[in-house]
């Protein structure tokens, strides 16, 4: 199995650019200052306004748990709240990241997030955790089973798609990847018009770049390796791109995550008028993946693309 993608979270190597996952949620991210120095209140709040959107919810239950001291400040708020569903997520997340950094055990992690799932029976949250750590630590087996325990309760969620079409680029062998481009057509078929779930198929060819290249194909630069400008690759595209033009989806939480997978791909298949008009939505909020992709410096990649993708136009 290839390595999986790295998490879209900061990276704190010295040096680099520090990637965050907040996005363009500024809401989120002036939270999660405040939460870093213990003041949960906030993030009580924050989480009470979310309410049950749920792709939103796990986008922010997510990037407050990344935080490192964050199983410390949730279980704080669990303490002086018993019973607290919002609590009880934030605390399984972040154990699973702490379990994740090998901080703690996975089988720690996981008892966290059945706890949190029998406190709040309708929150795809805790699944989502779950689906993390099993991403890492677990079987492809559990992987599924988590997901559709996720889609049992949001059968559009955004963040676990993206995780199983990873899981799933690995799962296919070095010659076939129909799975991983039947679930992300079939995902896509069926969510409503306006889902960015549109944009799957070329996460899943992204996804299949990433594992072919672990797995010894010749690949060195992807915009010079031929991935892009396949039949798959076009049509794929044109209809991600055609999704976006009628419909941006601007307002999902993750909507930064999809332009960048887009923009990688465009630029990747020469298109750089195309890529170029996704440079400018995307802004400031480059995420490491698909820019990492075959090893590279997410950042740097990123950089070196959008550079050219708006000097030649």
């Amino acid at each position: 199995m290839s390595p999986p993608p790295p998490f879209l979270g900061r990276n704190r190597k010295k040096g680099d650019h520090s990637f965050d996952p907040a996005l363009d949620d500024v809401e989120l991210a002036a939270v999660r200052d405040k939460f870093v120095q213990g003041r949960w209140g906030s993030a009580r709040t924050l989480l009470v306004a979310t309410g049950n959107d749920w792709d939103r919810r796990g986008h922010r239950v997510v990037a407050l748990a990344e935080t490192p001291t964050a199983v410390g400040w949730a279980r704080d708020w669990l303490l002086a709240e018993p019973g607290s569903p919002d609590a009880a997520a934030l605390l399984a997340c972040a154990t699973v990241f702490r379990a994740l950094r090998g901080k703690t055990s996975p089988d720690k992690a996981r008892a966290a997030c059945e706890q949190a799932a029998r406190l709040a029976p309708d929150d795809p949250t805790p699944w989502l955790a779950l689906l993390l750590l099993a991403r890492s630590t677990g079987t492809h087996e559990e992987a599924v089973r988590f997901f559709a325990e996720v889609g049992a309760r949001h059968p559009e969620h955004h963040h676990a798609h993206h995780l199983m079409v990873a899981g799933l680029a690995e799962a296919a062998s070095s010659t076939t990847a129909l799975d991983v481009y039947d679930f992300a057509a079939a995902a896509a078929e069926r969510a409503p018009a306006d889902s960015p779930l549109a944009i799957l198929p070329v996460v899943a060819h992204a996804e299949r770049y990433r594992v072919l290249v672990a797995e010894g194909a010749e690949y060195g630069d992807p915009a010079a390796s031929g991935h892009w400008v396949g039949r798959r690759a076009r049509q794929v595209l044109k209809t991600a791109f055609d999704w976006w033009l009628e419909w941006e989806g601007e307002e999902h939480p993750r909507s930064r995550i999809d332009l960048n997978f887009l923009a990688h791909a465009k630029f990747c298949a020469g298109r750089s008028a195309e890529a170029a008009a996704l440079f400018h939505r995307i802004g400031g909020h480059a995420t490491p993946a698909p820019w990492s992709y075959p090893g590279r410096d997410p950042y740097r990649a990123f950089v070196a693309a959008r550079d050219a993708a708006l000097g030649a136009v």
